[in-house]
């Protein structure tokens, strides 16, 4: 318990939520680092696509940006009015399903769960490349560094959602600090140059000539790459409960500062690829630089300002991950609510938080980490499709709520959404079709599958509701104690204890003992008679009866389980009670010194059993030796 203390922190009671809860400067660093960080890759993304273009290419990058951040804009101020809409949390799923129906909303809970996991995935391995950026020696454990930063997060996210906003608000100010120090410092010396600065580090140089030309589909792809940068947007409408009061002015502030800075970063580290002459290279390639590094070194030089930006980058785009973290167990507790997830998604844990839901997000972000190889550019074609899905049935949602509730400035709100909704709704279809060849395709076949996957459990659900619903009163007629079936190996502490429990329940006892070739001259009926017939006849009591289960083949189960089950074929409308006996011990390696029969009788007396069948567990626990 200490050792989980102090990795986790000390359980927490639920009254003490309130204090878990934030401000919009921590809602900054918790909420907002996803998006922010985005800036590292989202035109990094954009500009890989633009190698074949060479120096023509850098061109481009600045219209891109300018749309990509004109889009922003408009999801921006779509979500400003979600949030106070839905200030007990407006995510995708849940503005869907109330305002578009159950499979508007399924659509969204796949498309956000997929968005999550990919949040993870592509914010480690970015990060894991910045350092590979900075340390080109470190490129072979490229792997194992994002698997290793990955249970640092996780173990952080497990302390509770104000002991991440601590930790995670110094990172993220850190960043944003540094590239501004590096936009203004780079805007500043193009400015004093006439607008053609020296690269104090000359990045690699781009060809001058291009091996491909220029056309609306290559510039529909860069804007689909580039469109990574808006991930993280919607995290804020997800957790406005995180908030502390007034919940919705925090969730609104938080939501301002998060998007006006990721504006900036876009735009300054557009402008300053374009005036430096700094485009992107292969991130498998034996050089390989990410174009912050480039755009540090060319702007600061090689000192130690450049290893501290860089040092901001890992750092930051790693613990992007963290609004998933935060998000995604609460997308699972909505989703489990209706039913269509394992209820277990709706437990907290010792630090009030759904933690089932982080080891779902953790297993599945580690299993696309491998898969991938932690490589960003193979990752981000699954990215985006997932959150712009998202967007766009949340703001189509958000104009179906706005009609029907028709409050002050309705049709003002709904044109704002709709706006929303089309500039998404388009975005999407170009990020599908660009990228499917690429890998969108995989995004686009999980989805349906993940919706699939809970269709079937709510139909579980719907099941065990339906057979176990009883609108009756209790029943009292023909209550009778159960037959009481006991299997016993040999006499001992444990199996008195079961026949003790047994005879004050019920007179109707059978003790069956399988009898084999080899059990020959250990038969409890040795004990029978002295140990336990005996003292039942002198007390006047019904002595139960004991049955020899022969197994001609060893087998000690299978025996056991034809008698039951034969029992209850023969006995109709009697409920037969399976009392098990069980060592328990204290420490967890002493299980591997006893054979397991008794868990494996209850697992296979409830895979195989019945609504008249029950099974007791009769422990007995070892004391400390």
């Amino acid at each position: 318990m200490q050792i989980l203390d102090l990795l986790f922190g000390k359980p927490l009671a639920s009254s003490e939520e309130r204090a878990e809860q934030i401000g919009s400067t921590a809602g900054v660093g918790i909420f907002g680092i996803d998006a922010l960080s985005s800036a590292a890759y989202g035109p990094e993304a954009a500009l890989v696509l633009l190698i074949p273009l060479g120096v023509g290419g850098l061109h481009l990058i600045l219209p891109v940006m300018a749309a990509i951040i004109i889009l922003l804009m408009l999801v921006y101020f779509s979500y400003r009015q979600t949030i106070e809409a839905y200030p007990h949390g407006g995510g995708s799923y849940t503005v869907a399903t109330e305002n578009l129906g159950h499979g508007p909303g399924l659509l969204a809970a796949a498309a956000l769960m997929i968005d999550y996991v990919l949040t993870v995935a592509v914010s480690i391995s970015a990060g894991v490349e910045a350092l590979v950026s900075a340390v080109p020696a470190m490129q072979p454990y490229t792997l194992g560094l994002c698997l290793g930063i990955l249970l640092v997060l996780t173990i952080i996210n497990m302390r509770g959602v104000r002991d991440a906003g601590a930790a995670f608000m110094v990172p993220t100010y850190l960043f944003v600090f540094t590239l501004l120090v590096v936009i203004a410092a780079g805007l500043a010396r193009a400015a004093m140059s006439g607008g053609h600065p020296h690269a104090l580090v000359a990045p690699p140089p781009l060809p001058t000539t291009a091996t491909e030309a220029i056309s609306l589909w290559l510039v529909l792809k860069v804007f689909a790459s580039g469109c990574t940068a808006m991930t993280g947007v919607e995290a804020v409408s997800n957790g406005v409960m995180a908030f502390r009061d007034p919940t919705v002015k925090n969730a609104r502030r938080t939501l301002t500062i998060i998007v006006v800075l990721l504006a900036i970063l876009l735009i300054g580290i557009a402008l300053l690829c374009r005036i430096y002459h700094i485009g992107a290279t292969p991130s498998d390639s034996p050089g390989y630089q990410s174009v912050l590094s480039q755009l540090t070194f060319a702007v600061m030089g090689r000192g130690w300002f450049y290893y501290i930006t860089m040092g901001a980058v890992l750092t930051a785009v790693s613990l992007a991950a963290n609004p998933a973290y935060q998000d995604f167990p609460r997308l699972a507790k909505a989703i489990a609510a209706h039913n269509y997830l394992p209820h277990v998604f709706l437990l907290r844990g010792r630090r009030l938080l759904h933690s089932h839901g982080i080891y779902a997000l953790v297993v599945m972000s580690a299993i696309i980490l491998i898969v991938f190889r932690g490589i960003t550019d193979r990752l981000i074609p699954l990215y985006a499709i997932g959150v712009f899905l998202a967007f766009t049935l949340s703001q189509a949602g958000m104009v179906v709520h706005w009609r029907r509730h028709r409050g002050s400035g309705w049709v003002r709100h709904a044109m704002v959404n709709g706006v929303g909704a089309v500039a998404t709704g388009i975005t999407l279809l170009i990020v599908l079709v660009a990228k499917f060849v690429e890998g969108a395709w995989v995004t686009a076949l999980l989805i349906p599958l993940l919706i699939l996957a809970m269709a079937m459990v709510h139909r579980h659900y719907l099941r065990v509701t339906r057979e176990t619903a009883n609108p009756a009163p209790l029943r009292v007629e023909n209550l009778r104690p159960p037959l009481i079936i006991i299997p016993l190996d040999r006499w001992s502490r444990i199996t008195e204890k079961a026949l003790r429990f047994a005879l004050s329940i019920s007179p109707e006892i059978i003790v069956v003992h399988v009898v084999s070739a080899d059990s020959a001259g250990r038969s409890i009926r040795d004990d029978w008679e002295k140990r336990v017939a005996a003292p039942l006849r002198e007390a006047g009591m019904k002595i139960p009866e004991l049955v020899d289960l022969n197994s001609p083949y060893r087998f000690v189960l299978a025996p056991v389980m034809d008698f039951v089950l034969e029992k209850e074929r023969t006995l109709e409308n009697r409920q037969i009670a399976v009392l098990v006996p069980e060592l328990v011990v204290r420490h967890w390696w002493e299980n591997l010194l006893h054979n397991q029969r008794a868990n494996v009788l209850k697992l296979l007396l409830l895979l195989k059993g019945n609504q008249r069948i029950l099974v007791i567990n009769i422990p007995w626990y070892l004391q400390r030796g």
